[in-house]
């Protein structure tokens, strides 16, 4: 009975740090993008992406009709791992995390700055897939507004 107790114990401590850790990396992979954002640096970027990431906003048009906007990956990091002059300064708050194997989503409330100056905010929901290479963005949709910012 005491092996059994013991067996029982190990393996819940086993897993849960197995998770911490694809929790450790999974944030890892996510602060890669927004560095290699604030840097401009494609090469930083790009390891973060999976060859085939999806890119999309659900964004309010100015008549009030709400549209889905699909962006290639390519395009995204060309325009935000190109230097430029104010640094891309996205700050997130981590939220929500669920892990099932090999994918992961990740909720994650945001406030956008274009250097010192607020642009934006609205929460990204990230999609990660874990492989050899390690955890990978698959796919990211957000929100975009000016105002009732989370906090």
């Amino acid at each position: 009975m005491r092996k059994l107790i013991t067996l029982i114990i190990l393996t819940i401590f086993f897993f849960s740090a197995f998770a911490q850790t694809d929790k450790e990396d999974i944030k890892k992979t996510i602060n890669t993008l927004f560095d290699g954002m604030r840097k401009g640096d494609s090469t930083m970027l790009r390891s973060a992406f999976h060859k085939d990431m999806v890119l999309q906003s659900v964004t309010n048009k100015k008549d009030g009709t709400t549209v889905l906007i699909t962006e290639k990956g390519d395009d995204f990091v060309k325009q935000v791992g190109t230097p430029h002059k104010d640094v891309y300064d996205e700050r997130i708050t981590w939220g929500d995390m669920k892990i099932d194997g090999a994918l992961a989503s990740v909720w994650t409330p945001y406030k956008f700055y274009l250097g010192s100056q607020f642009s934006h905010c609205g929460v990204n929901f990230f999609q990660l897939m874990k492989t050899s290479q390690g955890w990978k963005i698959i796919y990211i949709v957000d929100t975009r507004r000016k105002d009732n910012c989370p906090e």
